[in-house]
């Protein structure tokens, strides 16, 4: 009569292969998830100066063809961080990446700045959900310190693999097709990414205390678009002009708005008490400022390449790769780091590196197109960001009660994603601003004829410095080559 419990000891070892196999296939199709997101960020960087040949864009344009895909990224982090917690992270990933499908489609069917810029804006907004979600999907399936450390140290590898992936495609591809190529290759990943979470990845969700919450939604939104939009538009219409000052104004009624509707909901889709956790406001705070000395350093640098140096696209990419490859290889440091030593050193360490990173490549000169002087600060670059992120990852959703992961991981996303969209738009804003103020006084003393004085000027106004250094001007052209001794080097190196 003893013998009744040995079915279920039979089935619980039964189940246990199975629960392990499929915690490692939801953090396989995580890791997928957060890879294509990444890939679509860091898509355009190594192909900046193609995009704007082939398109003729204006300075305002190209940095709107990033931050069309980054702006939704931001702005929608904590709308489908909440829609993950109700409805499900795996359903939420699956139609993400469809979505995101759709947007490279129209990217890779594009002819003209506008076109680009929308389906960037679709896709990004794939990728709003993405972030979060997968990141979600996994802290729901990681349990206990070991395999949360490799779960995050994972998530956060994957998504540097995104970024390694990404110029190393888009170069490639644009030596030998056009840019819009690399485009419809990512929609075709986006594909492969749906189909694998629809059947890799556990179901996971936490609706309690949740809700859409439309008001905060729509205040938070509109704060993030009205700041983002002054800040792209600032250099090419005027920082007194009245859309761009009405835009800041806009912003802080917003915001404001935004942590009032919070403070006082039910169900707030951001609970503002998780600020009075230290570590997770520091995670916050430092989100922001790492991602937005990050990207605006590769915005900087991708300038740099791709339209001052005129590097062929794969050429431009490769530096890009040493940066995003190191993080792969530092897997095994993460999760040591991330289970023994915790976030904060790991942080530390992340931003002395990072800053390091770009003092040493501002050192370098602007025309020095070897990968040798490079390859020191690239490397230390890419350490720092490793570390960073798994470290502000980490502290984050650690910090909270296993209700709020999914909260989090989207609070997570919104400041990551916004720190990386001011970073192109700030560091594009200033140093365009600088190269068309000095610009402006430096063609008088070119040596131009009237003729040539008029048509250079005309340029500039129209384009900005990128479309003047760019343009096929015949003659004209190597007139306005850079040189040691024009304004070029200051301007561009900036960030």
């Amino acid at each position: 009569m003893v013998s009744t419990p040995a079915p279920p000891a039979a089935r619980s070892s039964d189940a246990a292969p199975a629960a392990t196999a499929r915690h490692t296939s939801t953090i396989i199709a995580g890791c997928l998830a957060v890879c294509l997101a990444q890939i679509g960020l860091v898509l355009p960087a190594a192909i900046n100066g193609v995009m704007q040949r082939t398109l003729h864009a204006s300075g305002g344009e190209l940095t709107w063809i990033s931050d069309a895909f980054l702006v939704p990224a931001a702005v929608l982090a904590l709308t489908f961080g909440v829609l993950g917690d109700l409805y499900g992270r795996k359903k939420l990933v699956v139609g993400a990446a469809l979505l995101s499908a759709v947007g490279y489609l129209v990217s890779a069917t594009s002819h003209s700045a506008a076109q680009l810029i929308t389906g960037q804006a679709i896709s990004g907004i794939g990728a709003a959900a993405l972030f979060p979600a997968s990141l979600s999907m996994i802290t729901a399936i990681t349990t206990t310190p070991a395999s949360r450390a490799k779960g995050l140290a994972s998530w956060t590898t994957a998504l540097s693999l995104g970024a390694f992936l990404a110029p190393l495609m888009s170069g490639g591809i644009v030596e030998h097709a056009s840019f819009q190529w690399a485009f419809g290759v990512t929609g075709v990943l986006a594909v492969i990414t749906a189909v694998g979470a629809w059947l890799l990845a556990a179901e996971s969700s936490a609706p309690e205390g949740r809700s859409l919450d439309w008001p905060g939604q729509i205040a938070i939104a509109v704060a993030m678009l009205a700041l983002l939009y002054g800040i792209i538009q600032g250099p090419s219409d005027g920082w007194s002009s009245t859309p761009v000052v009405a835009s800041f104004v806009a912003f802080a009624v917003f915001i404001v708005a935004f942590v009032t509707v919070e403070s006082r909901s039910a169900a707030p889709m951001l609970r503002l008490e998780l600020f009075r956790i230290p570590a997770f406001a520091a995670s916050a705070a430092m989100a922001v400022i790492g991602m937005f000395g990050f990207l605006g350093g590769a915005y900087d640098l991708s300038i740099r390449l791709g339209v001052i140096q005129h590097q062929s696209p794969f050429r431009a990419a490769v530096p890009f790769l040493i940066i995003q490859g190191v993080t792969p290889l530092i897997w095994p440091l993460l999760v040591r780091l991330l289970h023994r030593v915790g976030p904060g050193p790991m942080l530390i360490t992340g931003f002395v590196s990072l800053a390091g990173a770009q003092l040493w490549l501002r050192a370098v000169p602007i025309h020095e197109s070897g990968l040798i002087p490079l390859l020191g600060p690239l490397v230390l670059n890419g350490v720092g960001f490793g570390l960073v992120v798994a470290a502000i990852t980490a502290a984050a959703v650690n910090v909270v009660p296993t209700t709020l992961t999914g909260m989090a991981g989207a609070t997570t996303s919104l400041v990551r994603d916004l720190g990386q969209t001011l970073g192109p738009a700030v560091v594009g804003a200033v140093a365009l601003g600088m190269a068309a103020r000095q610009l402006t006084g430096s063609l008088a003393d070119a040596g131009l004829t009237p003729k040539e004085h008029g048509i250079a000027s005309a340029v500039l106004h129209e384009g900005g410095p990128l479309a003047l250094h760019s343009a096929d001007l015949g003659p004209l052209s190597a007139k306005l080559a850079p040189t040691p001794r024009t304004p070029w080097p200051t301007a561009t190196t900036t960030g």
